[in-house]
């Protein structure tokens, strides 16, 4: 009785234990998520600068930018849709600083039927975040050339497509031409280390009732 007693208390207190290490590396894990969107609400809301020379894939990210210059004309058409208004493209568009730089412009949605419709080239100041989505996977269906169709901002694709600077500007308010700004945003980040953390308490509570229950067995099958 005694073994069978050690060994549930054994079991019991290091599946536990197992259990709330889990929960407790996930409430770290919220900590340091809660950091990262913090710092990205920080610079998406900052009071825009002058675009960088070289801007940093990591250190610029969400960095607010203000630049001047003309659209070209050029676009790129990524496939998406809004709950409100259905199927549409985000228009991808090709753009000269007055420093005679090339980079992209998300100018933002348009519905399907306007894929297509002309948006020529003019000028323009743009205000929005640098960013480079996280559209792109191993899944993502690679770009379709006779329907001019991206299925994810593939910053770079588009901007060997369109002759650019991998450098992509998500405007914050409408450029026009009947397109609709979708500005950055941290409502993307997930967090979801709260929910994980209950759940692996929860269950290190389970296992302990369940190695209770054991114990209460264990006794009352020697009696």
């Amino acid at each position: 009785m005694i073994r069978s007693i050690a060994f549930a208390v054994i079991l019991g207190f290091s599946g536990a234990g197992v259990l709330i290490a889990l929960g407790v590396w996930q409430m770290h894990r919220l900590e340091w998520k809660e950091g990262i969107i913090a710092g990205a609400e920080a610079m998406i809301a900052a009071d825009p600068v002058a675009l960088p020379a070289s801007p940093d894939p990591v250190a610029d990210r969400y960095r607010a930018v203000s630049v001047s210059g003309s659209f070209t004309g050029e676009e790129a058409h990524v496939l998406t849709s809004t709950r409100e208004e259905g199927p549409g493209f985000l228009v991808i568009a090709a753009y000269e600083t007055a420093g005679g730089r090339r980079i992209l412009i998300d100018r933002g949605f348009v519905p399907e039927a306007e894929k297509t419709t002309a948006r020529p080239a003019r000028a323009a100041e743009v205000t929005g975040n640098l960013n480079w989505p996280d559209d792109v996977t191993s899944s993502t269906p690679s770009y379709d050339a006779a329907a001019a169709i991206w299925y994810g901002r593939d910053v770079a694709g588009i901007a060997a497509l369109l002759r650019t600077e991998p450098v992509l500007i998500i405007a914050r308010s409408d450029t026009g031409d009947g397109v609709s700004a979708r500005p950055v945003t941290a409502a993307g980040f997930r967090n979801d280390h709260w929910q994980y953390a209950i759940t692996w308490f929860s269950l290190a509570a389970v296992w302990l009732g369940m190695t209770a229950y054991l114990l209460w067995r264990i006794r009352g099958s020697k009696q």
